[in-house]
């Protein structure tokens, strides 16, 4: 019997906020809910192999590592030789026990260009044996009070790897790793900032929401114009991806009308969706956030395709996906953000509580971010098996990659 089990992955980011990598994560559509991220994970090889004949080796990290947990049968396991070894990361767990014949295989899994990653190290556990093989060290920030993180990370200093602190998930967190000099960071936290109190809107974008609410609005071709003639930095950006998107029409567009023509509303909507949550007035917008919003709008979009439901209404969730994030583009709550768009009420409701089907929808997403417990029961109330779930979700994940956010 074939085993299905979601897929999922978290950001690993070095100490500019900069993207290294994804680690994987496994969910299995039982209601059981054993499996984990450090699991045996040999009922989900199956999964990560048939993802691969899929997807191609770039199929899910793009031109990053990705960090896979391994248990003592995967790593005997000749699969791992069906990867790309000098992108993949194998991470051992804390907890298991080194063999001989375990170290002797992980130092030719390291001959072969894999890396190795020590997920929640102490010297206390048994995988410290495997520190003198490890590129990278996981230090799991909640295990543990700040001195001890603090005693920790300074004793690791004299090895040659890598610390990664990973839990992110608050301020205080992200200050103690960073205070510390750590080399990565990897949680919550950079998915899911904090938010902040409100600030003013940028001019420009002040434009580009304007024009999502005049296309919304179905506004006359004049009023859109007068827009893009007040921004000199979004009309370039438009004629720049409107002559891109027309290069097989030998012709060059120079003037709004036309490339208003070319693109229709519809077109240029989901563009300026794409503009709000990938550009940043100081342009500092880390790229992990710019593509988390990207893929779960794409992906909430396949979703419902998926299920039957009408290009239009596929397009609104999209938009909800997109505008998921709004409050960390924005530096404020949800529900303030929304207030500059003049979006539907049933988007506006799944944004704020995750209400009706888009809501329904953006849960299941965050749960395959997060590879949450309930993400068999999201799944399941959306009558969408693991497999066509997990082909949907590298498909979108494909997608952004070529993006090149």
């Amino acid at each position: 019997m074939s085993v299905s089990a979601f897929l999922g992955r978290q950001p690993v980011l070095n100490r500019n906020q900069q993207l290294i990598g994804y680690e994987l994560l496994f969910r299995e559509s039982e209601t059981s809910t054993e499996i984990g991220r450090h699991a045996e994970l040999d009922a989900d090889t199956e999964v990560l192999v048939n993802t691969l004949n899929h997807m191609g080796t770039s199929w899910l990290i793009g031109n990053k590592l990705a960090f896979i947990n391994v248990g003592e049968s995967m790593i005997g396991s000749d699969f791992l030789e069906l990867l790309p070894p000098r992108r993949v990361v194998l991470e051992i767990s804390g907890k298991l026990t080194p063999s001989n014949e375990l170290l002797s295989r992980v130092r030719h899994l390291r001959s072969l260009g894999f890396g190795v990653a020590l997920d929640g190290f102490s010297f206390e556990s048994p995988a410290a044996a495997f520190l003198d093989l490890a590129n990278y060290v996981k230090l799991d920030v909640q295990s543990m009070d700040a001195q001890a993180f603090q005693t920790l990370a300074v004793r690791l200093r004299s090895y040659p790897v890598i610390r990664i602190a990973e839990r992110v998930e608050t301020y205080e967190h992200y200050h103690l790793a960073r205070d510390l000099g750590l080399d990565g960071y990897q949680g919550y936290y950079f998915a899911k900032p904090e938010t902040l109190s409100a600030k003013v809107i940028h001019p420009s974008f002040a434009n580009t929401l304007k024009l999502l609410n005049l296309l919304r609005q179905d506004a006359a071709l004049k009023e859109v114009e007068a827009v893009l003639k007040t921004d000199v930095a979004l009309s370039f950006k438009l004629l720049r991806y409107v002559n891109s998107a027309a290069a097989g029409l030998n012709t060059t567009i120079s003037s709004f009308s036309h490339a208003l023509t070319v693109l229709g509303y519809k077109r240029l909507y989901r563009w300026l969706t794409l503009l709000l949550v990938t550009s940043s007035e100081n342009g500092l917008m880390p790229a992990a956030l710019q593509k988390t919003a990207v893929s779960r709008a794409r992906m909430m979009e396949l979703i419902a395709l998926e299920s039957g439901l009408p290009s239009d209404v596929a397009d609104s969730f999209f938009i909800t996906g997109m505008f998921s994030l709004l409050d960390v583009i924005f530096d404020m709550p949800i529900a303030l953000a929304l207030e500059h768009l003049n979006l539907p009420e049933e988007i506006c409701e799944a944004l704020m509580v995750h209400a009706g089907r888009y809501g329904l929808c953006l849960e299941l997403v965050l749960a395959m971010e997060a590879g949450t417990d309930n993400l068999p029961q999201l799944a399941q109330r959306l009558n969408i098996e693991a497999e066509a779930l997990n082909l949907l979700h590298t498909s979108a994940l494909s997608w952004v990659e070529e993006l090149s956010l």
